[in-house]
């Protein structure tokens, strides 16, 4: 069974860590593609190496217009979107004496309205096929809160609440939109990098050294999508068998 050959996939934060690999395992089994991310030559580089079924787009998905314009790049591609992946994030955790504001209002920014853009922009297409899937990247640290992710811990909360409502507003509709929240532990991606709080990186750092690789998370993705479409696969929790957090 193979239900994601030929789908029509859109995925945010597409260029490096699970973003990357879980455009590389969807193409394998016949996905076409449209990434979206701000690095535009990252994007080339994957293009190229696909080689057929897949669009880019440069998106910064805290601009609207630009997701927006993500989507529609699908429509006018492949004249559908089946399956949305609302993978941007970052993660610059920090204790909240240190006070910084500019990295707050990023993860708000980015983690929560990102999402929402992506949603928003995706569901009247969504609607009007009867059909979808919207998959939205938590966070193990949106299931527990530790010293220093108050603030990351809160919007990845945010996008399981936001998740949950989106699915009882479909399930009510009878719009028969899928939705899947995927928590990662930790994982081997870039998102530790933006940790400016050095005391706090030390503390990451040390959860981070048995961190699994984003094949793990593709695979998961990969599944989600595979279910047949009256199975909704709503929440995976997937961390390294040695994290204890």
């Amino acid at each position: 069974m193979n239900n994601v050959k030929d789908k029509v996939v859109v995925i945010t934060g597409a260029s490096s860590g699970i973003g990357e690999e879980t455009v590389s395992l969807l193409s394998e089994n016949g996905a076409k593609l449209v990434l979206g991310a701000r690095r535009l030559d990252r994007l080339e580089k994957i293009q190229q190496k696909i080689g057929h079924n897949v669009s880019i787009k440069k998106t910064d998905v805290t601009q609207p217009d630009e997701v927006n314009a993500l989507i529609e790049t699908a429509y006018n591609d492949f004249g559908r979107v089946d399956v949305l992946i609302n993978n941007a994030g970052l993660m610059p955790q920090s204790f909240l004496e240190k006070n910084k504001q500019d990295e707050w209002n990023q993860m708000i920014d980015v983690n929560i309205k990102g999402v929402l853009y992506g949603i928003g922009a995706v569901l009247p297409y969504m609607r009007k096929q009867k059909s979808g899937h919207i998959i939205n990247l938590a966070s193990v640290a949106g299931h527990v809160v530790f010293p220093g992710s108050a603030v990351y811990s809160g919007t990845k909360y945010a996008v399981r609440a936001i998740t949950e409502g989106l699915r009882q507003e479909e399930a009510a509709v009878g719009s028969n939109i899928r939705t899947t929240i995927l928590s990662p532990g930790a994982i081997d991606t870039e998102l530790t990098d933006h940790i400016s709080d050095k005391e706090m990186k030390q503390g990451i750092d040390e959860v981070y050294k048995d961190a699994i690789k984003p094949d793990a998370i593709a695979r998961a993705i990969n599944y989600a999508i595979n279910e047949p479409e009256e199975s909704s696969v709503n929440e995976f929790i997937i961390r390294p068998s040695s994290q204890n957090l």
